[in-house]
Formats: C-alpha cells, structure tokens, sequence
C-alpha cells in the first residue's frame, strides 16, 4: 500500500470562509473527504496535515521521510512564493512531491506567479480547485506504481 501525506500551509484552515470567489465554498475538511475516497479506491494510505507556521510545515516533510512515506502532495499557501526553507525541506527528502494550488496562480497578483518549490517537485498543478489535489494524487499513483 502506496503512503502518501498530504500537507497544506497557511490558511488553509479557512477555506470555504476565505475569499469563496477565488478558492470555492468546499472546506478543507470537503476536500479531505474526496481524496479519501480517491485514496481508497487506488489502496493509497492519506495522510493529512495542515499549519500555519513554517517550521511545523518542515517537520512534516521531514517526518515524511522519517516514516517512509511514498509521496507527498503540498499546498505550502502563502510560503510558495518565498519559503526556501520548505523548498529546502521538500529537496532534502527526495520523496516525489507534487505541489498543488486551488487557484491559478499564474493569472493573479504578480507576486503569485513566482513559486520557490515548484522547481524542487515532481510537478505542479493549479488552477482546478480541488481537483488540483485530486489530479496530484493520480499523478503520484501512476508515477510511485511506475517504479514498482
């Protein structure tokens, strides 16, 4: 059975509260739910995680290795644009890692546009609300039975 953690940034926690116009109505929590059932139907084990501070996000990236996950998925929020510490962090596990974003960041503030992780992933998706996380989860399926 493929282990696969799931970790999501600042501000996360609000979704359906903030700014629904740009990330959608569905909670956090909805999208758990659905990448649970993707999950089991692919016998994939989710693991979720969710802070606002970024040491604690890099302590779940490396107790990702620690623990022998297969893969991660990362919404690292606000911390895309400047966080070499979890750029780092992402880098130094060597686990694949797919980073994903509800909304496109390519078409909002310039100060979006510009990711410090993605060049350390896997892959990047963005733009599909929370089919972002689905498609990621499929990507790393197919890529982790790929190596098998």
């Amino acid at each position: 059975m493929l282990k696969i953690r799931v970790i999501n940034g600042p501000n996360l926690n609000m979704l359906g509260v903030r700014e629904p116009e740009i990330y959608g109505k569905q909670t956090l929590n909805d999208i758990e739910d659905l990448l649970r059932i993707e999950a089991q139907a692919l016998d994939i084990q989710l693991d979720f995680f969710q802070s606002n501070h970024e040491g604690e996000i890099i302590d779940s990236i490396h107790g990702a290795y620690m623990e022998n996950f297969d893969g991660l998925i990362i919404n690292p929020g606000a911390y895309t644009h400047y966080s070499y510490a979890i750029r780092d962090a992402v880098s130094s596990v060597k686990i694949p890692c797919i980073e994903v974003h509800l909304s496109n960041i390519y078409v909002r503030d310039e100060f979006r546009k510009n990711s410090v992780v993605a060049p350390v992933c896997t892959g990047q998706i963005s733009g599909f609300g929370s089919d972002s996380y689905i498609a990621a989860l499929y990507v790393l399926y197919r890529r982790l039975n790929k190596k098998s």
